[in-house]
């Protein structure tokens, strides 16, 4: 089905978008993605390639992602990220699509893709590091990760000021939580060579602290910064 998103009202082009994912809709891609951990709810088994290719027909559009998300399918979320503004994103609409956050690759594309470019990145990357729910506390930890690749500018102290935040939550046992945390440290240690030694020092003190958590944190980390 082509889609005709160039012409009629919002409505009109958020379901003839649903209408088009859910005609690409892969079982047996869902079957592998939950194997890797990926929510199967409202997943349809869409690659990201084949999302950026309906965006590239569709086009950048506020109004169409705040719809696209609000119809809670997985792919559409995914794109509605893609699609998004950044300078339209309000603080509101932040916290509320991180609260319906409910699998690792959502909250990792739609920080990494939207959350990252706007004003509000370093804020809520320090709030969501402290918040207990387990993909907001990800979020938190992932908006360290886009914000080492993606802000050229900040000093390195500006990296240093998460340690806290990283060693606290290393003793989180939580799969998706203890992942984004080795991720940031890992990260921050390959922005450059001064803050590579200080997440080597890190690595060593979260490794002391003895948790199983901890420890993998820190093993992880050194296999690949230490060498």
């Amino acid at each position: 089905m082509k889609l005709s998103l160039y012409i009629g009202d919002i409505e009109t082009k958020t379901t003839e978008i649903i209408l088009k994912l859910k005609s690409l809709a892969n079982p047996k891609n869902v079957e592998g993605m939950a194997r890797y951990g990926i929510n199967p709810k409202n997943t349809l088994g869409i690659t990201i390639p084949v999302l950026k290719a309906i965006l590239r027909e569709v086009g950048k559009s506020h109004e169409l992602a705040l719809k696209l998300w609000d119809s809670g399918i997985h792919e559409a979320r995914i794109l509605a990220a893609l699609m998004d503004i950044p300078r339209d994103v309000t603080e509101e609409q932040i916290e509320l699509w991180v609260k319906d956050f409910d699998s690792w690759d959502v909250c990792d594309q739609v920080c990494s893709k939207l959350f990252v470019k706007t004003p509000f990145a370093y804020d809520k990357a320090r709030q969501w590091c402290k918040r207990n729910e387990e993909f907001v506390k990800r979020a938190g930890f992932v908006m360290i990760t886009a914000l080492t690749v993606h802000d050229k500018r900040s000093s390195d102290n500006v990296f240093l000021d998460f340690f806290d935040l990283i060693k606290e939550a290393s003793t989180d046992e939580r799969n998706f939580v203890k992942k984004a945390v080795n991720w940031a440290l890992r990260q921050i240690g390959k922005r450059n060579q001064a803050l590579r030694v200080e997440a080597i020092k890190l690595a060593n003190e979260i490794y002391n602290i003895g948790t199983k958590s901890s420890k993998w944190i820190a093993r992880n980390a050194l296999r690949e910064l230490d060498r």
